[in-house]
């Protein structure tokens, strides 16, 4: 499948990051979740499922840390948070309110370029494409938020329960800049019932 959205980003100079976003999928195979790319590093920042070993793969300039979540469940709403600091290096990974170890990716390494590229569905071998058919996303993405800085574990939290929480700044759900390829669906979120 070669369906994905592309997303703009309000700016592109960054030095610590946090990306929320919601999902559900019944995949039972590796897939992309989010993909940034820049001229130099192809996964910039990529949230990727290793579906044989169950890890979840955050990649931040091409290197990556892997946590392993053997319990996803399929066919369930799902929120993802994870953490970037360039000054220690230090991921963390959070999985419906439940945060993993702090793990090093790679410090030092300020986001500097222009031409970020952001791709949900597919993951990006090179700079805006080589995508990986048997890598693509199929399910359904909500509140999709990037932000400049490192939220803390409370705004985390309130990110994940859905509650008043500040909107990205670098990508924002409720006012997304996009462009859609391919066979995406477009539709409103479907609220639960309590």
């Amino acid at each position: 499948m070669s369906s994905y959205v592309r997303l703009t980003a309000s700016h592109s100079q960054f030095a610590k990051a946090t990306l929320c976003q919601r999902f559900m999928t019944d995949l039972r195979r590796d897939h992309g979740l989010f993909s940034l790319s820049t001229r130099t590093y192809p996964n910039g920042l990529l949230i990727f499922w290793d579906e044989p070993n169950k890890e979840m793969e955050v990649h931040v300039r091409d290197k990556k840390s892997e946590f392993y979540k053997p319990d996803m469940k399929l066919n369930m709403w799902h929120s993802l948070c994870i953490t970037w600091e360039s000054s220690n290096g230090l991921v963390q990974l959070w999985i419906d309110g439940q945060p993993s170890i702090r793990k090093y990716v790679v410090s030092g390494a300020n986001f500097t370029e222009s031409q970020l590229i952001i791709i949900l569905g597919q993951e990006q071998d090179s700079h805006g494409g080589s995508f990986d058919s048997k890598q693509c996303f199929i399910g359904m993405m909500a509140d999709v938020h990037m932000w400049d800085y490192a939220l803390s574990p409370c705004e985390i939290q309130a990110y994940v329960d859905d509650r008043n929480f500040t909107p990205g700044n670098m990508v924002n759900w409720k006012a997304l800049e996009f462009q859609i390829f391919d066979r995406v669906l477009i539709e409103d979120k479907q609220m639960s019932c309590h």
